[in-house]
C-alpha cells in the first residue's frame, strides 16, 4: 500500500466445464500474472474452479473432490504470494452443501465466505442445489487448516486500519439488502464479489449502474469479478465482465469476452475520510464481525490509476460543457433569488478585463434574463488607476457592448492620491497599502453607487483567490453578493471559454482574448511598452497547482505526503519536485494565514463540492497555525531536494 492506495484487480481465468485441475493451473497463472503487475488484492469469478454451469454435477462426489484438490494445488502453488485472492468453489459443510469464496494468501486460507441469496429463477436454479449461508460464524477444517466459515468476516490490513475487506457472491449484490451493506456498516472499505452474471443485451451497462450504486452508498471500493467464455453455453453466454468502481465512480473494467483483468488502485484512506464527515454512516453490528488478520504485502508497484491534474475540471469535453452550463445556471438561479428578494432594481458591478469580472458579469445577464429584466440594468462601472492597461480596458468595453449591459468609468486616481495624503503614503512607495488603496476604493465606489442606483454589488472573486487570500481585506473582498465564491480560476477559465464557444462573432472574439490575458489585480504600473507588469501566478504560483493543492486538502483532508505524491504523479512531465515542494509551502502558509478574510465572507452559491463559506462548508479559526503541515512539507524537501 501506498498512501492508502491498495492494487487490486479482477480477472477471469480461462476455464473448462468441471476440469477442476486444468481451472488450477488457470488460476494459479491468474494470480501469478497478478503478483507481478504489484497486485495485493485479486477478486476471481463465482465457483471458478469448477464452472459455475456445473448444473447437477455440483452434487457429485467426484466434482466436490476435484474442487478441494484444485484449491490445494492453488495453495501449493501460490504460498510464496504475498496477493490476497478470493477463489469460488462448491465446499460440503457440515452435510450441506455451499456456494463458497475461499479467501487465500501465502499458501493459508484466511476465511470462507458462503453465498446468502441463492437465485431460484429464470435459468438460475442454484436452490437446487445449494444451501443459503448460515447467519453465525463457524470454524471448519479444511484441508488440514482451522478457518473461519461465515459471511462476517473482516480480512483487515495489519499496518493501515483503513483497510478492511469483506466478500459477497454474486446475487448477494442484487438483493433488496446485500451483505455488502452490513459489511461496509461493520467497517469494510473493499468489497468483493465472485460473480457468474450471464450476458444477454443492455446487461453490461445495468450491471455497471448497479455497482457503481453501491460503492457510493456504501463509501467503499467494489470489485466484481465475473464469469467468463469458458463456461457452458447450454443455455447462457458470459463475458467476463469485470468492474472496479470507488464510490460511484467508475475507475477499470475489463472488454466483454475477453477474459481479461481490470486493474488499478482503490484509495482507502479517502474512503475512510469520506465516511468519518459522513454523518448518516455510522458503524453497525462490528462486534460481529471476526477480523482476520493478511499479512502485509511485501510490493513495489507502478501506479496505473490516472490522478488528473484538474480535479475541478472533467478531462471528457461533453462532460466539461456540460458541467460550466451546470455551474452557471446555478450562478444565475442564484443571484436571480438574491435579487429579487432584495428587491434590487440593478446590479452593480466591477468590471476589470479580467477572467473573474466577465465570468461574473456572464452571470448576472444569464440571472436578468431569467428574471425578465433589461441587461441595461446592469451597471459595469470600470475603475481605471496606475496599473490599468488599454488591453484590459479595451476588452471591459467590447465586452459590455456585447453583453449590452450599462457601462460607467470612474477613474479613482484622484480619490486614491487623496486618500494617500490623508495616510502619509509617498505615491512612489509601491507597496501593499499601495495596491490595497486602490482595491478599497474601487469597492467604496461600487457600494456607494449601489446605494444609489438601489442595486446589489456583484463580486467577482473565485475560490482560488479565497483560498489562498488573494484579495484585498474589505476591497474586493466584499460584495452583496458573490457569484463566484465556490469556482475555482482553474474552471473560470473553461465556463468564460465554453460560452466563447457558443457566442456570436463580437462577444466570441473579446472572450477569446480576455482568456489570453495574463491574470492581474493590475494594482501596480504597467510596464513600458503598456504590458502588465503585476501576474498573479509569478507571485503565488500556478493556479493549476493551487486548485489540485484545495482540492486534495479541503475535499478529502489529504496531509501534505500524501498531496505531494498524487501531485507528483499528475504533474510529472510539467513541474519538477522542487517546484511543486515551493508552491505546497506557499500553499499552506497562505491558506492558514488568510483564514480571517474567509471568516468573513459575503453570501454566494455552492455549485461543487469545495467551498470555503464559513457558515457551513468551512470552519477554521483564524489563529489556527500551519506548523504541524509545514513541518510535514519540511520533512519532504529534506528527502526530495
Amino acid at each position: 500500500m501506498q498512501f492508502g492506495f491498495i492494487k487490486t484487480a479482477c480477472a477471469t481465468p480461462s476455464i473448462r466445464v468441471a476440469d477442476c485441475t486444468y481451472n488450477a493451473q488457470q488460476t494459479v497463472a491468474v494470480v501469478q500474472n497478478a503478483a507481478q503487475q504489484g497486485v495485493e488484492v485479486l477478486c476471481l469469478p463465482e465457483l471458478g474452479l469448477t464452472g459455475y454451469t456445473c448444473e447437477d454435477l455440483f452434487l457429485q462426489p467426484v466434482l466436490l473432490n476435484g474442487a478441494l484438490n484444485a484449491l490445494q494445488m492453488v495453495l501449493e502453488q501460490t504460498k510464496q504470494l504475498s496477493v490476497l485472492f478470493a477463489v469460488g468453489l462448491p465446499l460440503v459443510v457440515h452435510g450441506k452443501l455451499f456456494n463458497c469464496a475461499a479467501v487465500v494468501q501465502g499458501g493459508k486460507i484466511l476465511g470462507v465466505v458462503p453465498k446468502t441469496y441463492l437465485p431460484n429463477y429464470n435459468e438460475f436454479y442454484e436452490a437446487r442445489r445449494f444451501t443459503a449461508a448460515p447467519q453465525e460464524t463457524t470454524t471448519i477444517t479444511l484441508l488440514g487448516q482451522r478457518v473461519p466459515f461465515g459471511t462476517k468476516l473482516l480480512f483487515c490490513h495489519p499496518a493501515d486500519a483503513a483497510c478492511k475487506i469483506a466478500v459477497e457472491i454474486c446475487e448477494d449484490l442484487w438483493a433488496p439488502l446485500p451483505p455488502s451493506t452490513h459489511h461496509a456498516m461493520a467497517g469494510a472499505t473493499l468489497v468483493l464479489n465472485l460473480s457468474a452474471s450471464d450476458e444477454i443485451v443492455g446487461k453490461a451497462q445495468y450491471r455497471r449502474n448497479l455497482i457503481a450504486g453501491q460503492s457510493a452508498r456504501l463509501l467503499c471500493g467494489y470489485l466484481y469479478a465475473d464469469a467468463g467464455q469458458g463456461e457452458s453455453t447450454t443455455d447462457l453466454v458470459f463475458a467476463g465482465h469485470n468492474i472496479i468502481c470507488e464510490n460511484g465512480t467508475l475507475l477499470a473494467q475489463s472488454e466483454l469476452f475477453q477474459d481479461g483483468m481490470a486493474i488499478t488502485e482503490v484509495d482507502v484512506q479517502r474512503l475512510a475520510a469520506e465516511r468519518t464527515k459522513n454523518t448518516s454512516f455510522a458503524l453497525q453490528n462490528a462486534a460481529e464481525y471476526t477480523c482476520i488478520e493478511m499479512q502485509p504485502t511485501q510490493v513495489q508497484w507502478q501506479s496505473v490509476r490516472p490522478v488528473e491534474p484538474n480535479p475541478f475540471v472533467p478531462a471528457v469535453d461533453a462532460e466539461r460543457a456540460n458541467r460550466c452550463e451546470a455551474i452557471l445556471e446555478m450562478q444565475a438561479q442564484g443571484l436571480k433569488k438574491r435579487m429579487e428578494h432584495t428587491h434590487a432594481s440593478k446590479a452593480v458591478i466591477g468590471i476589470s478585463g479580467g477572467l473573474d469580472s466577465t465570468l461574473a458579469l456572464l452571470v448576472v445577464s444569464r440571472a436578468f434574463i431569467l428574471m425578465g429584466k433589461p441587461l441595461s440594468d446592469i451597471v459595469a462601472v470600470t475603475m481605471p488607476c496606475f496599473g490599468t492597461t488599454k488591453r484590459t480596458r479595451s476588452n471591459a468595453e467590447k465586452l459590455c457592448d456585447a453583453l449590452g449591459v450599462s457601462l460607467q468609468q470612474v477613474n479613482i486616481a484622484d480619490t486614491v492620491r487623496s486618500n494617500f495624503k490623508d495616510i502619509g503614503q509617498q505615491e512612489s512607495c509601491l507597496d501593499v497599502t499601495y495596491e490595497n488603496t486602490q482595491a478599497r476604493v474601487r469597492t467604496l465606489v461600487l457600494m456607494n453607487l449601489a446605494n444609489r442606483l438601489g442595486g446589489l454589488v456583484i463580486g467577482t472573486g473565485d475560490l482560488s483567490e479565497l483560498a489562498l487570500g488573494w484579495a484585498t481585506y474589505n476591497g474586493d473582498h466584499m460584495s452583496m453578493y458573490a457569484v463566484n465564491a465556490s469556482v475555482p480560476k482553474t474552471l473560470v477559465r473553461h465556463i468564460v471559454a465554453t460560452v466563447a464557444e457558443e457566442s456570436e462573432a463580437d462577444l466570441k472574439e473579446v472572450l477569446q482574448d480576455i482568456l489570453d490575458t495574463p491574470v492581474s489585480p493590475e494594482l501596480l504600473p504597467a510596464q513600458e511598452n503598456g504590458e502588465i507588469a503585476q501576474q498573479t501566478e509569478e507571485i503565488v504560483g500556478p493556479y493549476e497547482l493551487h486548485d489540485f493543492f484545495l482540492y486534495y486538502a479541503v475535499r478529502w483532508g489529504f496531509a501534505p505526503d500524501k498531496i505531494f505524491w498524487l501531485a507528483q504523479q499528475a504533474f510529472a512531465n510539467r513541474y519538477d519536485n522542487r517546484v511543486l515542494l515551493k508552491w505546497l509551502r506557499n500553499f499552506y502558509k497562505r491558506f492558514f494565514a488568510q483564514q480571517f478574510k474567509r471568516s468573513c465572507l459575503p453570501d454566494g452559491p455552492k455549485v461543487g463540492t469545495v467551498s470555503l463559506s464559513p457558515r457551513g462548508d468551512w470552519r477554521m479559526p483564524s489563529d489556527a497555525c500551519a506548523t504541524l503541515w509545514l513541518q510535514q512539507v519540511e520533512q519532504l524537501e529534506q528527502q526530495f531536494l
